[in-house]
């Protein structure tokens, strides 16, 4: 994927007028699709813009190279592979960002939400933007290349909240590589709420309500 490459997204919104954006990104072979529904199931207090871009097709090496939309390739035998990929990822999605911005809403209104994969890309560009986010919303999903997190870092964020969630029984990602992200983020001084459910990778109607109370917390005000 090319930097200038514009992702193709759905939009909607929960009213009139709404007090900022999340820009959600699904999971590998998934769509924007994937959480629309998800949507009229939130408990949120407020009107909200919600942006899901859908990530290009490329061949996924896990998957015997396999297209499919993906925001990064993954190769267990080189797992840093991907780090071109997910650099270009950032970047996309920092232009539908920058979108938003353009279009009115202050950067500090604008939530990056991603599940798996779009966690992964959710986690490095809310932790390295240049201006200050309202949130990350990072679910069954890690950080990317931990042992170098800092060097990618940016002080513009480093008061944003986090809200990680993960299935106890996932499977695809196990816990423990949640629990790790979420140990090196408080480390680092981060804000994380953690919450983990009993699941696998997926969703559940606990997790809609948390999610729908976190989003409140940050856009009632």
């Amino acid at each position: 994927m090319h930097d200038q490459d514009a992702l193709a997204f759905i939009e909607t919104q929960t009213g009139d007028r709404p007090a900022g954006t999340v820009i959600w990104l699904h999971g590998l072979g998934a769509s924007g699709h994937d959480f629309e529904p998800i949507v009229p199931m939130l408990p949120l207090a407020v009107d909200l813009r919600f942006i899901f871009p859908h990530a290009p097709t490329q061949a996924i090496t896990i998957n015997g190279g396999m297209e499919m939309p993906a925001w990064y390739d993954i190769n267990p035998a080189s797992p840093l592979d991907s780090n071109n990929d997910i650099v270009a990822s950032v970047a996309a999605v920092t232009q539908v960002v920058a979108r938003e911005i353009e279009r009115g809403c202050a950067s500090e209104n604008i939530t990056i939400a991603g599940f798996s994969q779009g966690g992964v890309i959710a986690l490095e560009l809310g932790l390295s933007h240049p201006k200050p986010l309202g949130g990350i919303m990072a679910l069954s999903t890690y950080v990317h290349d931990l042992e170098h997190l800092t060097e990618r870092v940016d002080f513009a964020n480093v008061d944003i909240p986090i809200f990680m969630a993960h299935g106890v029984s996932d499977p695809m990602i196990p816990i423990a590589r949640g629990i790790t992200a979420r140990e090196a983020l408080t480390k680092l001084s981060y804000r994380v709420e953690w919450r983990q459910y009993g699941m696998g990778h997926e969703g559940c109607p606990e997790q809609i309500n948390h999610i729908g109370q976190w989003l409140i917390q940050i856009y009632a005000k």
